[in-house]
């Protein structure tokens, strides 16, 4: 099965997901995130290889990734089943069922932005180019960047910045933000953000605007809430031995798998000091990766996007 030409967006850790997909049981895999379908392809490749036939289920809120990925995916021979399927990652349950589908052997999720957004100025992802104040993966959502930018008030803006970015000069920010309305483009705002931030503090830690336009982006796609909600429903429909690998760029996603990951592989949870096991919880996964893994030095040099992801992966345990 021969490769196409790169994708816009370099796959990270792709040898460390294929690895860990790759020889995972017989049956579907789910990419929750398919993007131009780099990790995907390459799963497959590997399936292939070890079972002889490989089915995927591709999931993307962007039609114009979908669109990529089905030219990227074309050419796989009568060995690979490819579904691909516009919606968002939380609505994984109702994927399956229209697919018929049970059990999974495996599930990516790869939450990094992808080059096809960064690097297109009208999708308006980047403080680095001129465009509107969009930030919808999907482009059929209502809500923009703009309107939480010009509709918020500013106490509301500081919650947002504060919770999904982080920001430690948030009230100055939004400040900044209300006072500068209407924005209408990405670089507009940054500059906003670059003026509200002290001197010093501009410095240091790279662009001023990043943590404000992450916490814009999270909030329009309701990141956080579709991943805390598409966690446990992956992990529950793994099969026998099916692997769940999710890569995270910042501590808020990561967190959320962690907790996640870790509520799905305790046991018991009786209070101290009962003699047997009331509550009858059994440990529904086993850790592959524990401590998250990150891409190593030649990885993050030819591929600076990489450099904030965080690997995590379980196993589902093994009935009897």
């Amino acid at each position: 099965m021969p490769m196409t030409a790169s994708p816009p967006h370099v796959p990270v850790m792709l040898d460390r997901v294929v690895e860990l997909l790759g020889d995972a049981p017989d049956g579907p895999i789910v990419d929750l995130t398919l993007g131009a379908a780099g990790h995907a392809r390459a799963v497959l490749e590997r399936r292939v290889a070890v079972h002889g036939h490989a089915r995927l289920i591709g999931i993307d809120r962007d039609p114009d990734a979908l669109e990529l990925a089905h030219e990227r995916l074309a050419d796989l021979d009568g060995r690979v089943e490819v579904e691909l399927v516009h919606a968002r990652f939380d609505q994984l349950e109702e994927v399956l069922a229209d697919l018929g589908v049970v059990e999974l052997a495996g599930v990516l999720a790869d939450l990094g932005i992808s080059s096809m957004h960064v690097d297109r100025a009208e999708r308006g992802f980047s403080y680095r180019h001129e465009g509107p104040l969009d930030m919808r993966m999907d482009p059929g959502e209502p809500t923009t960047a703009a309107d939480l930018v010009n509709d918020l008030d500013r106490a509301e803006l500081t919650r947002l910045l504060r919770r999904h970015g982080e920001e430690r000069h948030a009230d100055r920010i939004a400040r900044a933000i209300v006072a500068a309305r209407p924005l209408s483009t990405t670089t507009e705002l940054a500059e906003v953000v670059k003026h509200a931030i002290p001197a010093a503090a501009r410095r240091t830690g790279g662009h001023p605007a990043t943590r404000t336009f992450q916490a814009l982006r999270i909030a329009v796609n309701a990141e956080l809430e579709a991943l805390e909600e598409v966690l446990p429903l992956a992990i529950e429909r793994l099969a026998d031995g099916g692997v769940c690998v999710v890569l995270s760029y910042h501590s808020l996603e990561d967190r959320l798998v962690k907790r996640a990951f870790a509520d799905a592989a305790r046991g018991c949870v009786c209070p101290p000091g009962l003699p047997v096991c009331a509550c009858g919880r059994v440990p529904l996964v086993e850790h592959l990766v524990r401590r998250p893994e990150r891409p190593d030095a030649t990885e993050t040099t030819t591929n600076p996007r990489a450099t904030a992801a965080l690997l995590r992966a379980v196993r589902r345990r093994r009935e009897g």
